[in-house]
């Protein structure tokens, strides 16, 4: 039976802010280099008035994969909390622009809180330093999760981050509730290796028992599995799923599948941004699941959405991905 929906994804719905800044200005600011840090409104406020020259882009980590799955002409829903505020209303519009399904009520009036917003720092060497204000996509909860949108979906896609909210692991449990009973494969992406580290054994426990995908970076599944032997973790976690697709920058990535390890070379691109390429190779590879490619093909489309991604700043593609598919013989 056909579904409605290629893919639902449910995560942190934040508009991105993006500048560019020196290696000194992350020592000044105290801010850590390639990683996401929580941070609070004030923190927020202060940090964007040391920024100049910003771009805003409405972001999220699943967001991001299913604003790429939707230029590539997909069936996508996307589930996350805003506020009704500017940037809320921003937020909706970009995704709505470009076919994505949003049904999401606004967080009510009474939570003290806006929208949230992640301001990303680019150094010269194209690397990506997140602050993130989670504001109202924090509240996200159970009573969000439509099971419409989630049982007529063939994939529903989750995103790590959703683990630092307080009611998102109901969130979670209902979604995967829902799919594991009405034939929808579950995805997950871990997102980011502090974030694991904080919920090691929530990621741990989701992904045995109820993960078919799971997409990392090699720092992320390091973490994961507590050892600095890449091998060793890929051998490990991937018996744990379906399907694991683990990015590794430059070198490309590793898709364990059947038991087997094969890593898929990329093509070497200069790093303006690396914003949102982890985001952009998911998207990729799940549309060439959703088409029907095998499981080399489907990360390779990944490899070249992620290509693309990290050549501008942004997390969103300014190229047809569809056409650099075509030209790579991928379609």
């Amino acid at each position: 039976m056909s579904k409605k929906y290629n893919v639902v994804g449910i995560g942190n719905a934040i508009v991105d802010i993006l500048g560019n800044v020196t290696e000194k200005t992350l020592e000044d600011l105290d801010i850590g280099k390639g990683v996401m840090q929580l941070i609070d409104i004030e923190r927020s406020k202060s940090l964007l008035n040391s920024l100049q020259n910003i771009k805003q882009t409405s972001g999220g980590s699943a967001a991001n994969t299913i604003a790429g799955l939707a230029q590539l002409g997909l069936d996508t829903a996307y589930i996350g909390k805003v506020k009704d505020d500017d940037f809320g209303k921003v937020f909706i519009k970009d995704l709505e622009k470009i076919g994505a399904v949003f049904k999401t009520p606004f967080a009510d009036y009474s939570i003290n809180h806006e929208t949230g917003r992640c301001i990303v720092m680019i150094t010269p060497d194209g690397e990506r330093s997140m602050n993130t204000y989670l504001g109202a996509t924090e509240f996200l909860s159970a009573k969000d999760i439509d099971p419409e949108l989630i049982s007529s979906s063939q994939y529903v896609y989750l995103e790590g981050y959703r683990f630092d909210g307080p009611d998102s692991v109901m969130a979670f449990e209902k979604a995967v509730q829902i799919a594991s009973s009405n034939d929808v494969s579950i995805a997950l992406t871990l997102s980011d290796p502090f974030c694991v580290a904080r919920h090691s054994q929530a990621f741990t426990s989701l992904i045995k028992e109820s993960v078919d995908i799971l997409f990392c970076n090699e720092e992320e599944l390091k973490v994961l599995h507590g050892s600095n032997d890449l091998k060793q973790a890929l051998t490990q976690v991937s018996k744990d799923v379906e399907i694991l697709a683990c990015t590794l920058a430059d070198k490309g990535s590793y898709v364990c599948f059947e038991g087997g390890a094969t890593l898929i070379p990329t093509s070497k691109k200069k790093v303006v941004d690396s914003t949102g390429a982890g985001d952009l190779f998911a998207a990729g590879f799940l549309y060439g699941l959703c088409t029907e490619r095998d499981i080399n093909t489907a990360a390779r489309c990944g490899n070249t959405a992620a290509g693309e991604i990290i050549s501008h700043i942004g997390p969103r593609s300014q190229e047809d991905l569809l056409e650099l598919f075509r030209l790579e013989k991928l379609i």
